[in-house]
């Protein structure tokens, strides 16, 4: 959205203090992992913008907490499955063999907002490896989280996802709803459902220092039902321990992840 738009739908200025009360009112506490899902323009015109919404989170969270956020590089992936933009077949194979490893570092975010992407920057963040699916995280559980993020099936078992899923976790959308919701996936990979399938993928990788073009095995992941489950888990009884309000203009939930992720896998179950 372009700024000026923001700006107009801005009627009261945001700032990292009127972020920190927000967050509190929502629920937010010391100490918890928490999981955020974001867009920056929907909370309205931020002074310091992303890096003043992330400010405020770790404010929030205290030395004890661990916050969390999605950095996938989707680009990173087999040309031949690429609809948004497709590009000439022609392509494909070259891109395979020159497309940059992926370097976590270095690679930056894609489709994941201005919040997740200079989140990854801060000093003392720290990302897994994973090159389509990487997670990054600060905080006392950051390494628990990140670390020994599996190349196959990235958003299961060995996936940080799992991991808050472990800890009992939080789980924040901060503007957007729940097809941002990507503790889902972790469902996805737990339900048990006729149209579930698994799939070859590929990314640049290093391997001993060089780079190589990797193949590996994951599941067919699909949101494109989430927000009819984000529906179904807010009207249900799982549902009642959502919490919901505004940060700056922004519509925000705040969920144990257990708990979503629960319902998800039963749902999928039943309506896959």
């Amino acid at each position: 959205m372009p700024e000026g738009q923001v700006v107009n739908k801005t009627k009261t200025l945001v700032t990292v203090e009127s972020l920190q009360a927000d967050f509190e009112a929502l629920g937010i506490e010391k100490g918890m992992v928490l999981l955020v899902h974001s867009s920056l323009s929907a909370i309205g015109w931020v002074c310091g913008g992303a890096v003043a919404v992330i400010l405020a989170l770790q404010e929030v969270l205290g030395e004890t907490g661990t916050l969390v956020m999605p950095t996938h590089s989707t680009d990173l992936s087999d040309p031949s499955q690429w609809e948004n933009p497709p590009v000439p077949k022609s392509w494909w194979q070259t891109i395979r063999d020159t497309m940059p490893a992926y370097d976590p570092d270095l690679t930056p975010t894609r489709s994941m907002g201005k919040i997740a992407e200079t989140f990854r920057k801060q000093k003392d963040v720290l990302r897994s490896a994973h090159p389509q699916s990487s997670f990054c995280a600060s905080g006392p559980q950051a390494s628990y989280i990140v670390e020994n993020h599996s190349l196959a099936f990235g958003m299961g078992e060995n996936s940080p996802l799992a991991r808050i899923y472990d800890l009992d976790g939080f789980v924040l959308l901060l503007g957007v709803g729940h097809s941002s919701n990507t503790s889902i996936h972790l469902a996805e990979y737990r339900a048990d459902f006729p149209t579930k399938r698994v799939v070859q993928e590929g990314a640049p990788t290093l391997q001993a220092g060089s780079r190589t073009w990797t193949s590996f095995e994951d599941i067919d992941v699909d949101d494109s039902d989430f927000d009819r489950v984000g529906v179904d888990f807010l009207h249900s009884d799982a549902g009642k321990v959502v919490r919901c309000g505004k940060v700056g203009i922004a519509d925000c939930q705040l969920m144990p992840q257990r708990t979503v992720v629960d319902f998800a896998v039963d749902w999928l179950a039943e309506n896959r």
